[in-house]
């Protein structure tokens, strides 16, 4: 499967703080998650967080609008 690394967007290592293309450094990876259904591998590394997924049923199918303009099913 192919590998996708979730990493600073300052920095090709982990650290946002060693901006641009640093050598010599170590680059942590502190968690690995199968994205199965995408097809491929991420390395969490340093920090990083990922943004949440979507759920599998859009809360839009939840939302009604009554004869009477009454909206049913938002937050």
């Amino acid at each position: 499967m192919p590998v996708c690394i979730a990493k600073t967007q300052y920095s090709l290592s982990d650290n946002e703080k060693a901006l641009g293309r640093p050598t010599g450094f170590t680059i942590t990876v502190r968690e690995v998650k199968i994205s199965a259904g995408a097809g491929f591998i991420v390395a969490l590394t340093g920090s990083i967080m990922t943004m949440p997924g979507l759920p599998k049923v859009p809360a839009a199918n939840n939302i009604d609008v009554t004869e009477d303009g009454k909206i049913l099913g938002l937050f």
